[in-house]
């Protein structure tokens, strides 16, 4: 696993980033095919901020927790990660038991969106099914997700729906 640190705001001190390596390290024990794990550690007025992004089998698992305190903070942030993997390893195995993936968490209500394009971001659409988009919708803790449909080669995007459900929208031919 290769983990790369950045900082913003804050002096990476080799303390600070041999208790990043030894916290985030410990990831490696569910999945030797961790790629480049990338940890942002920020510090804001007096909110220490640490964002994980780490690759695992074509899915992207993802952390952010902010504290008063930048090793409380990167404890936090593994322990998301930790159930998150664990998550979707239990989604996989049930998966493998019946084709539907049926368990989902209800969200909290949406806030009132705003007019303006405040992030623009890019990744790689890599081709899924329809189950793999919801799971990883789920993993990274969206409302939305967008993906290649590998049955069409088509753009589409899953979302939650307020009453739990998932909602699917195609592209009309």
């Amino acid at each position: 696993m290769n983990i790369i640190i950045r900082g913003k705001h804050i002096e990476l001190t080799d303390a600070l980033k041999e208790y990043v390596m030894k916290r985030v390290g410990k990831l490696a024990k569910y999945s030797d095919e961790f790629m480049d794990v990338q940890v942002t550690l920020l510090v804001e007025r007096d909110r220490h901020r640490v964002e994980v992004t780490a690759p695992l089998h074509g899915m992207i698992l993802r952390g952010e927790e902010e504290t008063e305190d930048m090793y409380s903070s990167i404890d936090m942030v593994v322990e998301k990660l930790e159930r998150q993997i664990d998550k979707y390893r239990t989604r996989i195995n049930k998966r493998m038991r019946s084709s539907v993936l049926k368990d989902h968490e209800p969200k909290q209500p949406v806030e009132e969106p705003r007019e303006e394009v405040v992030r623009n971001k890019k990744f790689p659409a890599k081709p899924m099914s329809v189950e793999e988009a919801i799971m990883q919708m789920n993993l990274v803790g969206h409302n939305f997700f967008v993906f290649t449909n590998s049955e069409s080669q088509e753009m589409n995007v899953v979302y939650l729906r307020n009453n739990g459900d998932y909602g699917l929208l195609q592209p009309q031919t």
